[in-house]
């Protein structure tokens, strides 16, 4: 029997939800009913749609408090609720270790691991005063779970988040649930930048035991089981969207059963 998720009447926030994983989240949000808010530093260029239906954007830098307490007054001024936060927002350029600058690395673990525990709190502030409470969705990384050369300062930073997930599950609870969603490599239109010409993108695909990168629709369908009813009793947990991982390195190497 067919599990349809409905969300209408949903008020969702998907940080950084305009392009590559966010709009795929937003997307899912959308088809599922739920009034969509995204946000991200610039104004978007358009609405990401689904049918008669778009997006709502706040330009907003999720770093700055000042800036996230505002956007949330004005959601709540509008909207009167907030019932899930996609904490999506957040990503590094390739940059070795030991030839980054401090300034570097601290921006890095700001935008990926402090920006997201601030609009949780911001969340979490109106989500306890509401009868149905909320959820909160951390979207991080495999980078968190294995080696993250050329972005470990990104790795660190989002196996922290992972780790701060958990933590507020059990603070929060039982009103807010929080979980995250761990991410293997992603095909987006920013697939070049991490993986080269189609050859690349091609090759880093046979890497992953399914045979192909993600979509973004992919880990939309994910948060939005995360968020949705199916999901009440689930808070605190991992849930891994990277194809079955990557298949090790010494299986290839041997030169015996093969």
């Amino acid at each position: 029997m067919a599990v349809e998720i409905d969300l209408s009447e949903q008020i969702v926030l998907v940080t950084g939800g305009v392009r590559g994983v966010g709009a795929g989240i937003s997307r899912a949000f959308l088809a599922a009913g739920a009034t969509v808010l995204t946000c991200a530093r610039r104004p978007a260029d358009e609405p990401i749609t689904v049918g008669d239906r778009g997006t709502e954007h706040h330009s907003c830098d999720v770093r700055d408090p000042d800036a996230v307490a505002t956007m949330f007054d004005r959601i709540v001024a509008d909207h009167g609720r907030i019932d899930h936060v996609v904490n999506n927002a957040g990503g590094a350029p390739f940059a070795l270790a030991e030839a980054a600058s401090p300034k570097f690395h601290a921006k890095i673990v700001e935008l990926n691991l402090l920006a997201p525990l601030l609009i949780a709190q911001h969340a979490n502030a109106v989500m306890r005063k509401q009868d149905a409470g909320g959820s909160i969705v951390m979207i991080t990384s495999v980078s968190g779970h294995r080696p993250s050369p050329g972005t470990a300062a990104y790795g660190a930073a989002k196996a922290g988040l992972d780790n701060l997930a958990s933590s507020l599950a059990v603070e929060w609870a039982p009103k807010v649930r929080v979980n995250s969603v761990v991410v293997g490599p992603v095909e987006t239109e920013l697939s070049h930048l991490h993986y080269g010409d189609a050859d690349g993108v091609a090759a880093v695909a046979r890497t992953v035991p399914m045979g192909r990168l993600a979509a973004p629709a992919d880990v939309g369908n994910a948060a939005l089981f995360l968020a949705s009813p199916l999901a009440t009793h689930v808070s605190g947990a991992t849930l891994l969207v990277h194809g079955g991982g990557e298949r090790p390195a010494f299986l290839d190497a041997a030169t015996t059963n093969h």
